[in-house]
């Protein structure tokens, strides 16, 4: 029995070890090439998904924090405005409109804006003030500055002697621009006109439609608000042409411009050349189509009612001249200024910094 036993195991352990050899030695490639089930399924899995395709989710717009003022300069850009509500402008724009140049000063030596529209001389200020820390971009606005009068007394500058005119805006474009006119007509502004500044350009405007200010230097829209209130009212002096008499007729009275901060153009240079763009779209269109204009400024409260942009627009001077376009004519306007009140400018011309280029 224990023999037997013995003898069967052998046979048994014998017949393991040759199927054990064969397997090992190369049985058919069927059998070694096999998958699991789990692999199997792996595959089918991966057989049956689509091919993965790119991501066409758009990228993300650049964001730009831009300032206006009320009136033309705000008023060139309404359009923009409208089209970044639609969401069709190219970067997500926060603007930022505020009724004088004072307070947008702040905004901008603080680098709270990225750009901004503000008058001509107060960008050359800024210039120098920030040593060097945004350009012009473009100038925006030309001559809008008219001299309203109840009655009909003044014909020339030379009238304007001995009377108060009330203006608005001391050390603006405005102011230096009609205290030059006055002084090339042989008036001292400190002593043969009284200039006063106590209101600002809507409150002034009111104050010429209701006779408290009997002589007024506005610019437009406030022009034709004031003349809408009181039919009265007549333009006495148109001061773009008085500045061309006085400083020359190739002397362009350049009111308004568009600067940007140097360290937003190094950060999004792509992004400002594309505002720039629409900017000169929107200044465009506010031309072209005044009536669909005249609504967008009124919605974005840019002037109080659209009949009054309406009747504006024609007289606001609204613009877009790139900067290095407008060098020339600017260089001739700077110093005009200076030669007259260097602090007008901030103490120095112009250089080549200061101009923006593309």
């Amino acid at each position: 029995m224990n023999r037997l036993y013995k003898q069967t195991l052998s046979a048994v352990l014998g017949m393991a070890l040759i199927l054990n050899l064969a397997g090992c030695g190369g049985g058919s490639s069927d059998s070694a090439a096999s998958p699991s089930p789990a692999a199997t399924a792996a595959a089918s899995a991966a057989a049956a998904s689509p091919t993965a395709k790119p991501s066409t989710a758009p990228a993300a717009k650049a964001k730009l924090k831009v300032g206006a003022l009320k009136g033309p300069t705000g008023m060139g850009m309404a359009h923009l405005m409208e089209q970044d509500a639609l969401g069709s402008a190219s970067a997500d724009y926060e603007f930022t409109l505020l009724d004088s140049p004072d307070d947008m000063t702040a905004k901008i030596i603080n680098g709270e804006l990225d750009a901004a529209a503000i008058p001509t001389n107060l960008a050359l200020t800024l210039y120098n003030k920030t040593g060097g820390a945004i350009q012009l971009a473009a100038v925006n606005t030309l001559g809008v500055l008219y001299v309203l009068e109840k009655g009909d007394t003044i014909k020339s500058i030379a009238d304007l002697k001995g009377k108060t005119v009330y203006t608005s805006g001391k050390g603006a474009t405005p102011d230096f621009a009609f205290r030059y006119i006055l002084k090339q007509n042989g008036l001292d502004p400190e002593k043969d006109v009284t200039l006063d500044y106590k209101l600002q350009q809507t409150e002034l405007a009111a104050a010429a439609a209701s006779g408290d200010a009997p002589i007024a230097l506005l610019p437009q829209p406030h022009v034709t608000t004031a003349m809408l209130k009181n039919p009265e009212l007549r333009i006495a002096l148109d001061v773009t042409k008085e500045w061309e008499k006085a400083a020359g007729s190739s002397n362009q009275l350049a009111m308004g411009s568009l600067v940007v901060q140097k360290k937003t153009v190094a950060a999004q240079p792509d992004a400002i050349k594309a505002f720039l763009g629409e900017y000169k779209t929107s200044a465009e269109f506010v031309n072209k189509d005044s009536a669909k204009a005249s609504e967008l400024i009124a919605k974005y409260a840019i002037l109080p009612s659209a009949a009054v942009a309406l009747k504006a627009i024609p007289f606001s001077n609204i613009t877009y001249i790139d900067a290095q376009d407008a060098k020339p004519m600017l260089n001739q306007f700077y110093k005009v200024l200076f030669d007259f009140e260097p602090k007008s400018v901030g103490g120095k011309l112009a250089d080549e910094g200061f101009y923006y280029s593309k």
